[in-house]
Formats: C-alpha cells, structure tokens, sequence
C-alpha cells in the first residue's frame, strides 16, 4: 500500500500526513468557474460525468493533492429518492418540503436510486482511470440527518428548527425518513465503492445541533448501520466520519460507528483532539478555512501547529470545513508548503 491517505488510514503516522480539502474543486478556482459555465448550471455540472470529473481533477493537476474528492453534492440523494431539487443562484439549494408521515410514505424506494445516480457512478469510473496513480479517490455522501434537515425545510437554516419540530411532533415518522435515507445512502456508496471509489466520507455538517439522546439516535446509529453495511459488502474500503460540531461527542465517535477515521471540524482544539479523539485512531483536520482567504504567517503558523500537534498518531491534514469561495488560490499552495515543510 504506497497511497498516503490509504496508509494513515489503516492507522500509520506518517512523517508528513496526507493532505486533501473539503470543497477542494469549486468557486475559488477560476477554471471551475469556467467549466461550470460550460455545464450551464449547478445540477447539469453533477450530472454530466465528463465535466464532473474534470473539476475533481482540476485542484489535483494545480495542487497534488494526496486525495480527490468525487464532484457531485449531497441532496442529488433526496432527488433520486423523489424530491424536486433545484438551485437559485447566490442563495443555494430548494427542495420540494417533507412535513408529515405522508410526506415520508411517498418517497421512493430506496433502491430506485440507482436510475438517478447513474450518472455519479459513471464520473467515479472516469476518475479512477484518469486520476494520478498515488492519488486517493474519495467518494461521499450526506448522513442522513443532515440529508432530512434540507428535506424537512425544503432549504439549508441556521438551526435545522424544521427538521427538530417534525422529530418532536412524530418522532416514529421522522424516524422512518432517516431510514429511508440510511438505505440510499448505503446503496449509493456501494455502488461509488463498485466504480471505483477507494475511501468513502460521510458528512453529518449539522450534527451538532443533536444533543443527548437525539445524538445517539439520529447521527450516531444511522451513520453505524450504513458503515456495518457497507463494512460486510467492502471490508477493505476505509469510512471517514465527519460529525460537524460533535464537540465532546467526537471522543470514541469512530469506535461506535466503525468509521476508520473522524474528521474534526474547526471549533475543537487541535491539542485537546489529539489528546481525547486521536487514541481512538486516526483523525482529519482541523484549519479553520478562514486562513484561506487571509494567509500570511497566521495561514503557516496555524497549519504547521496542527501538523506537529497530531504528529504522534495517524493523521490526514484538512481544512475544519469547505474552503470558501472567496479563498485565495495562492493561499492553498502556501498551506501544502507550510504541513509538508514541518
């Protein structure tokens, strides 16, 4: 095994971690914008297998990331399940509304979603012919709570209130909503794994806002029965878990659910993660994607102490959220230097 990622996440500490970055294709790069243009919007850019696969590819050919991340984004899942999905420029995605258990019984089954996806499959098949040979595929989906918060509110909210008034209100049909969405999302990864995807990433970015029992319930048990599944179909294929804002619930996050590796958002400490979150095995992160936009010695400083302050444990450097738009291209190459300087 000679691919960076593959190996920090069987649980080697490297001497310089594999490095990759959430959102790592998108607006800051000029040439995504232009081959966005050419697709002629959002969802036609998901869906058209060449073009997506020629924006993974494009931070790889300018940075050498150590992982590409399939192009692709998480409410195509929702779509292929029967929502109407559509994006409104400068304001980010809609989605027809799911309130009530009828909402629920009128979703598709989960394993029509195979005659949507179809598309993001055939992107992943392209990646793993066209991409370097030490560069990492990841594939991806959203956990399932952060899927049925936009199916809930019909849009992205500062405090998944919807998603939280429909669990309260019935809580026995919301709860067949993320099983709905746990199946999806167990199909859709394993057929990602069959074309070619080497890592899969589940991205629960509204996790936090689950305290307690509702935690355990609806970020924690979905994300462990889709990583059982797809453990007993693809032994071999590593799962990073990224529960945004867990907070203290990232301690033993990986050990309940199986995932090979936690990725940690920017609010934790890097000491006190590597104290409390990197025993349990290898951890992704955390800086914060501001120093993208303003560089300078802060931008080095900061990536070379998350560096050393994992170095004794198995760790991929990453950014603690998605690099904005606004992002300096330049800035991206200065934080590569920086971590693999250290």
């Amino acid at each position: 095994m000679t691919k960076l990622l593959l190996r920090a996440l069987a649980g080697e500490t490297l001497p310089t971690p594999p490095i990759w970055m959430m959102r790592q294709a998108g607006r800051y790069l000029p040439e995504y914008r232009a081959t966005r243009a050419k697709a002629g919007d959002f969802l036609s850019l998901c869906y058209n297998p060449e073009l997506a696969a020629e924006v993974t590819l494009q931070p790889i050919r300018r940075f050498g990331f150590d992982a590409a991340i399939l192009f692709a984004d998480i409410l195509l899942v929702p779509q292929a399940l029967g929502a109407d999905l559509w994006f409104v420029t400068g304001e980010g995605p809609r989605l027809s509304t799911i309130t009530d258990a009828a909402g629920v019984d009128a979703l598709k089954p989960a394993e029509t979603v195979h005659e949507t996806l179809a598309p993001i499959y055939e992107t992943v098949r392209i990646l793993s012919r066209e991409l370097p040979r030490d560069t990492t595929l990841i594939g991806f989906a959203g956990a399932p709570w952060t899927v049925a918060t936009y199916m809930v509110a019909g849009r992205g909210t500062p405090d998944q209130g919807p998603a939280h008034a429909f669990k309260d209100a019935d809580r026995a049909a919301f709860t067949a909503l993320i099983q709905r969405i746990t199946e999806a999302t167990i199909l859709y990864l394993s057929a990602q794994i069959d074309a070619g995807a080497e890592v899969v990433k589940l991205f629960d970015s509204w996790a936090g806002s689950l305290k307690g029992q509702d935690f355990d319930d609806f970020a924690l048990a979905p994300t462990a029965q889709i990583i059982a599944a797809l453990k007993e179909r693809h032994p071999e294929v590593p799962i990073i878990a990224f529960p945004r804002q867990a907070g203290e619930r990232y301690i033993e996050f990986a050990k309940a659910t199986g995932a090979d590796a936690v990725a940690l958002d920017n609010s934790v400490d890097a000491d006190w993660a590597a104290a409390h979150v990197q025993p349990g095995g290898c951890v992704q992160g955390n800086l914060d994607p501001r120093h993208m936009v303003t560089g300078g010695d802060d931008l080095v400083r900061e990536a070379q102490h998350i560096t050393r302050t994992f170095a004794k444990g198995p760790h991929i450097f990453n950014l603690g959220h998605g690099i904005t738009p606004d992002a300096d291209p330049d800035n991206v190459a200065r934080m590569i230097d920086a971590v693999r300087s250290v």
